[in-house]
């Protein structure tokens, strides 16, 4: 197994969070792992991306090539159509539908809807609705968006959930129930979706 996963959004969305239960789930699944982190200036709306690198053998570099990511996982559409030329031909992106606008030249929508369902494979979601369906705040927007990532990861769906429970464990029961409820909602989305 080898998964190649590019994690990417605006700073203080919550990709770092998915991150690290995507590893804790790998973890559980005996896999090695790499990541390598790109922190822009998340105080300002700056961009925030992530390497993720996910194998059933030893991983020699942290970082992924042009043409090599498997996924795309995004909480915002402009930054997931940023590093479109880093999918593989069979790749998938997963991105929230709602654009968060923090520069005034912003792109128009369908633009970059376009340029993104021209990939092939692609599941795009309104993660906060969905959030806020399930009964979670909408800070638990990673957290669908992580739902909906679920089928393309390999990784098996319990292993997941588990790992959202070790990760928000210390918030206290009811932030790691209302997380678990925003996976699920992803989750069933992009099976339908797909």
């Amino acid at each position: 197994m080898k998964k190649n996963i590019i994690l990417a959004g605006v700073g203080g969305q919550g990709i770092l969070s998915i991150a690290t239960v995507i590893g804790e789930a790998a973890l559980a699944e005996n896999l090695y792992l790499k990541q390598a982190e790109v922190h822009g200036m998340s105080q300002r709306g700056g961009d925030v991306q992530s390497n993720l690198r996910l194998s059933s053998d030893p991983i020699a570099s942290d970082l992924i090539p042009k043409g090599g990511a498997d996924l795309i996982i995004s909480l915002e559409p402009m930054e997931a159509l940023r590093y479109v030329d880093y999918l593989s031909p069979e790749g998938w992106v997963v991105t929230s539908a709602d654009p968060f606008v923090n520069i005034p030249n912003y792109p128009e929508m369908e633009a970059i809807q376009a340029r993104l369902k021209a990939v092939g494979h692609l599941v795009s979601l309104n993660v906060e609705a969905l959030a806020k369906e399930a009964g979670a705040p909408a800070q638990a927007a990673n957290m669908v968006l992580l739902g909906a990532a679920i089928p393309m990861l390999d990784i098996d769906h319990d292993k997941m959930i588990d790992g959202v429970r070790r990760v928000f464990a210390r918030k206290g029961e009811a932030v790691v129930e209302s997380n678990v409820a925003a996976v699920e909602a992803g989750y069933a989305h992009s099976l339908k979706q797909m």
